[in-house]
C-alpha cells in the first residue's frame, strides 16, 4: 500500500515537471492564449498581443523603474527584497513576496493570484524555468502583454488604448509611468487624471525612466 502511494506521488511529480517544462518551452515562442487571472475576471477580457519591438521603450523602462530595478542583474529573485518581505510578513497581515518582474510573470501566466506560500513555491519553480528557458527579453515581452492594466484590461497595448486612445508603440514617459503606477492595483487606480498617491507615484516613475536608460538597467532587453 505504501509503495503504491509512493509510486503515485512520484508519477504526479514527474507529470508536473514534464508539463511545466513543456508549457514554458511552448510559450517561449507562442503567446499565452489566456491566464487564470483572465478566466476568473468577472469583468471580461480585453487584450491584444504586441511584440516587444511594437511597445515603446518608455514602457519597458517604466516597468523596470516601478517594479524591478534589478531586473537585468538578478536571476529571477531579488534577495534583498525577499528578506525585507520576510521581515514584514513576520509582523502578520497580508503575505508579501518582494516579487520581481520574473516572479510576477511566472505567477500571471501559469498560476493564480492568491494562495500564500503554496503558490509562492510553484511561482519560484516557474521563475527558474522562464529565467533559464525564455531569457530576460521574452520575460519582459510576456509580462507587458499579460499584466492587468485596468478593469478587464490586459497588456499595455489595451492599457494604452483604454487610457490614451493610441497604441503602446508611442507612449510618452509620463503615459508609460502612469500605466506602470496602475499595475499593482489595476482595479483601483486609473492612469487618466490620477490623483493622490497614483499621481505622485507616476511622477516618481517618470523621473526614474531616465535613470534606468542612462544606467543601462534595461540592457538585457535591448542589447
Amino acid at each position: 500500500m505504501v509503495g503504491r502511494v509512493m509510486r503515485f506521488f512520484v508519477m504526479v511529480i514527474v507529470w508536473f515537471l514534464a508539463l511545466s517544462v513543456g508549457l514554458v518551452i511552448v510559450y517561449k515562442f507562442v503567446p499565452p492564449p489566456v491566464t487564470m487571472t483572465m478566466i476568473l475576471d468577472d469583468h471580461g477580457i480585453t487584450k491584444s498581443w504586441r511584440s516587444l519591438s511594437s511597445i515603446d521603450r518608455n514602457m519597458v523602462d517604466a516597468a523596470i523603474a516601478a517594479e524591478d530595478g534589478k531586473f537585468c542583474s538578478h536571476n529571477g529573485f531579488d534577495r534583498q527584497a525577499i528578506e525585507k518581505a520576510i521581515q514584514r510578513n513576520a509582523k502578520g497581515g497580508r503575505i508579501r513576496g518582494g516579487s520581481t518582474i520574473s516572479q510576477q510573470t511566472a505567477k500571471n501566466v501559469f498560476l493564480w493570484q492568491n494562495g500564500g506560500y503554496v503558490r509562492k513555491a510553484f511561482e519560484a519553480w516557474f521563475t527558474v524555468l522562464i529565467e533559464n528557458i525564455w531569457g530576460k527579453r521574452r520575460i519582459m515581452e510576456v509580462y507587458l502583454n499579460v499584466a492587468e492594466t485596468g478593469i478587464g484590461t490586459y497588456g499595455v497595448e489595451e492599457g494604452a488604448r483604454r487610457y490614451y486612445k493610441h497604441s503602446a508603440a508611442r507612449l510618452s514617459a509620463a503615459e508609460a509611468a502612469r500605466i506602470a503606477a496602475v499595475l499593482p492595483l489595476p482595479k483601483e487606480r486609473a492612469a487618466v487624471d490620477p490623483s493622490g498617491f497614483t499621481r505622485r507615484y507616476g511622477n516618481t516613475i517618470a523621473a526614474r525612466i531616465g535613470t534606468v536608460r542612462k544606467g543601462g538597467l534595461d540592457a538585457c532587453v535591448y542589447d
